[in-house]
């Protein structure tokens, strides 16, 4: 019980809770997350080539990863609703795959690494989804917070 009594969002009882942020000031904050979906050849190929039946995996998870961030809250336990001013979510190709970047700012009490996490698992997720039919051997990794600014 005295480690939980060190968990912001546990009681001195055990229970979950969400943290009060209400004391602490507004200020500018920023995440950024990052994370990778590897794939075949064949799978990259049809993706630059455009090919890829459900449509572009790439613009598609952009559209998901920004829209993950906006509902975070709606989706993680006893995360805060935040006010997002900005939510980028960046794809590039590498090698074996493509890497996704997200940058998520706020002006608020609290953080945005969630949104941040969020945005990049999310978007992995899509291309995944789309991309599963040509290539069931895909893996996202390496999902992890890059940076956070307060």
């Amino acid at each position: 019980m005295a480690e939980a009594r060190r968990l912001s969002h546990v009681d001195a009882r055990g229970r979950a809770r969400m943290v009060d942020v209400g004391d602490k000031p507004v200020t500018q904050r920023e995440a950024v997350a990052r994370g990778e979906i590897t794939m075949s050849a064949a799978a990259r190929r049809m993706i630059r080539r455009g090919e890829v039946a459900k449509g572009d995996p790439l613009q598609t998870a952009r559209l998901a990863g920004i829209m993950a961030a906006q509902r975070t809250a709606s989706l993680i336990p006893l995360c805060h609703p935040l006010p997002l001013t900005h939510v980028g979510v960046e794809l590039t190709a590498t090698r074996t795959g493509y890497a996704i970047e997200a940058r998520v700012k706020t002006s608020a009490q609290t953080g945005v690494e969630m949104e941040a996490l969020t945005a990049v698992s999310v978007a992995a997720l899509t291309i995944y989804d789309m991309c599963k039919a040509i290539d069931k051997q895909m893996m996202i990794e390496g999902v992890k917070l890059l940076s956070k600014k307060k």
